[in-house]
Order: structure tokens, then sequence, then C-alpha cells
């Protein structure tokens, strides 16, 4: 267990690290011509890192069985904030979903998502055996996952609803929940969100577009192109780092949730897998942490934090590589974000945790033996 804990650390540490690289790489040109330093947004997305990189340390020390005590609150209180967004956050390019401190924008959906997790995890071990019950456990566990993915929803977030959606039905079915009432509700529920995404003017455009794109063999849209034209150029091992040509304003935002176009174009198609393999080794070695694990809740918050790693990082590599409809789904720990890229280093120490807290009981029961 040790080894896994630090071959985790490792596969964090190396994805941060290349992250601030293609940051600062993507960002240079983009920061001189708007505020005049090539290093403007680098150094914004430099003191995140350090700020995820404390959460990292910090929740690897604090102990996981505490999240039973406070998880019911503290979805709560995320509730709380995401209906203040939704009535009081200023909107921006027409969705209301950061509250601004001025330094620093805040994100209520992604500290969400973790809590959600969080609590499910907490019902389906309290509920055992029922969470297989329809009426006696699962219906319970429905009620919150509709409401903070409603709530997210409306901002509107049609894409981060999507993810909370698939997250929280795979933590369902590997906590015992029968598959068919996952798909059914899945079913139904993914239903109502491709209708309400019709409804919203913006993701209806996002979703014609890549329907469009399916009949004619034209590019989704123009940042899709410009992407798909960044990974083509790359070739096998790329064209190195630091010599973008797609970052030079011709792909816009490109440090953003583009930025694995930059890896593509920088580091090649070699580099594009290493960096997916890297995310499905994170998955692998929490998997078996979570295994491991010496009860039920430690093991499902491991499986639902790293399932929603590994999707959110293929979400946002098919969607730059024109698979999916244009969505906000962040590379984690590598796309220029603060909300984002600290929560995902909160994620990572809470796996962490739960790993450091087997090794302590499992020590403890080789001492009584």
């Amino acid at each position: 267990m040790k080894g896994l804990i630090k071959i985790l650390i490792v596969i964090v540490v190396v994805l941060i690290l290349l992250g601030s690289i293609m940051v600062f790489t993507a960002s240079g040109t983009y920061s001189f011509n708007k505020f005049n330093s090539l290093y403007y947004l680098f150094k914004s997305h430099l003191w995140k890192v350090f700020a995820a990189a404390f959460c990292f340390w910090l929740f690897a020390h604090i102990p996981y069985e505490n999240y039973r005590k406070y998880s019911k609150n503290l979805l709560f209180l995320i509730i709380g904030v995401l209906i203040f967004t939704f009535l009081l956050a200023p909107k921006v390019k027409g969705a209301a979903r950061w509250i601004d401190f001025g330094f620093f924008q805040f994100q209520p959906s992604e500290v969400a998502k973790v809590v959600l997790i969080i609590h499910l995890a907490f019902m389906i071990e309290r509920f055992g055996d029922d969470i297989a019950d329809f009426k006696n456990g699962f219906l319970y566990t429905l009620i919150w996952i509709g409401l903070v993915c409603g709530l997210v929803l409306i901002q509107p977030n049609v894409s981060t609803s999507i993810v909370i959606v698939f997250t929280s039905f795979a933590v369902l079915y590997v906590g015992g929940a029968r598959l068919k009432h996952v798909f059914f509700t899945v079913g139904t529920v993914g239903g109502a969100l491709a209708g309400i995404a019709m409804l919203l003017s913006h993701s209806r455009e996002r979703v014609l577009d890549f329907v469009n794109s399916l009949m004619t063999g034209n590019a989704i849209n123009k940042q899709v192109l410009q992407a798909q034209i960044a990974l083509g150029s790359g070739g096998i091992f790329g064209i190195g780092i630091g010599h973008s040509r797609q970052s030079d304003l011709f792909l816009p935002e490109a440090y953003g949730d583009f930025i694995f176009s930059i890896v593509g174009e920088e580091l090649g198609f070699l580099g594009s897998i290493i960096l997916l393999f890297l995310y499905v080794s994170l998955f692998l070695v929490s998997l078996v942490i979570a295994k491991k694990s010496q009860d039920k809740f430690g093991q499902l918050i491991v499986f639902g934090l790293a399932f929603n790693i590994l999707i959110s990082a293929f979400i946002n590599s098919a969607v730059v590589t024109g698979l999916l409809p244009t969505t906000g789904i962040t590379l984690p720990f590598v796309s220029f974000g603060g909300t984002s890229i600290i929560l995902f280093g909160i994620s990572a120490g809470i796996i962490v945790n739960v790993a450091r807290e087997t090794v302590k009981t499992i020590d403890l029961k080789i001492a009584q033996t």
C-alpha cells in the first residue's frame, strides 16, 4: 500500500508540473497581447498550483472518517452556495457559475461534485443492503443527486451536470445498487438533460454544431478546428515544448479547456497518449487502494473521486478531438483554472488519506495478532 501511495503522489506531481509547463507555453502570447506580460496568466496559474499542492498535502492528513459526521452539513452548505450563485452572482457569458472574490473566482459546482460523492458514500454505507431496494434505499440518494444536479443545470452548466450524473450513478452501482435501477434512472435523467439542453440556446447550438459536423464531415466550430490542426501538426513526437503555433492566438484561450491540443502539438501523439495513460494509471492505482480499504465508506470515496478525475479527463480529450460536443470540462491538474485544480488536488489528497489510514489499520491488526 505504501508503494501505491508513492505512485499516486508521483502521478499527481507529474500532472501538475506538466500542466504548469503547458499553461506557460500556451498562454504567453495571449498574456503579452492582453496584459503586456508573457507571465501574467502563468503567475496567476502558479499560485493556484501552490494552493492545490497545499490542499493535496492537507487533505492527505485529515482522517477521512471525519467526513461521515459532516457530509450532510457540507452538502446543505454547498446547496445553499449554489442557490446564492444562481440568484445573486453576476453572469459571465450568460452563465451564473462563479462567485468573484476579486483575486479569485470560486466555482461552487466543482465543490458540489466532491461533497456529493462523499455523502453518497456515507448514505450507501448506512443503507447497507437496502441500497438495492428502490423505495427503501436507492430513492433517497436520488433526492440529493437531483437537487445538486438541478441547481448546477440552471446556472446553466449542462456539462458539469452530466459529469455529476454519471459519477453519482457509477458510485451507486459500485456500492450495490441494482443495475436495472441505475439504467432506468440514468436513461430518464439523461433524456431530461438532453431535453433541457435543447431548450438552452448555448447548449442547443453546441449540440446542433456537433450533429452537423457528423453529417457534413466539417469541424464542429473554429476552436475545435484549430485544436485538430494543433493535434495533427504535432505528429508522433511533437514540435517541441514552447514551439506551439496554434497558441499564437489561432486557438482561442488555448491554455484553458483546449490545452490538450497544445500537449498534442508540442509533445505529439506519444505525449498525448502518455498523458491519458497517467489518468488511467491514477484510476487503476485508486481502484487497488479502494479494494484494500477496510470499510465501504472509504472504498466508495476513493472510487468516486478517482472516477470523477478519469471521466473529466476523457470528456475533455474527446471534446478537443471532436468526438463530443464542446463543453466546459477542464483537463484535471493540467488546464488553467482555480477551483478546478484545487478541488482535484483535494480529491487526490483524500484518496491518499484513505490509503494512509488503511496502512495504519492493517499495521494495528498485525501488531494485535
